[in-house]
């Protein structure tokens, strides 16, 4: 299974970003979105940005999956 996290961009060069997710950063590609910039929330699948989203919308997103986590063990 796989999962498209919410994610901060806190770092933007070129198509390419630096991306936050819980402490844990990661490069991400900005190929598929137009207008993004640093303090963005965008959701991630295999490494693409796919969509941006609200900052509101992204932290109840990661706090449901951190409630699942826990739950599961």
């Amino acid at each position: 299974m796989c999962l498209a996290v919410p994610s901060k961009i806190i770092q933007v060069d070129d198509k390419m970003a630096t991306i936050d997710i819980d402490g844990v950063r990661r490069n991400a590609s900005l190929m598929l979105l137009d207008e993004v910039k640093v303090g963005d929330f965008v959701i991630v699948h295999a490494g693409f940005a796919i969509h941006k989203i609200d900052e509101e919308s992204a932290l109840e997103s990661l706090r449901i999956l951190r409630e699942a986590a826990l739950l599961m063990g």
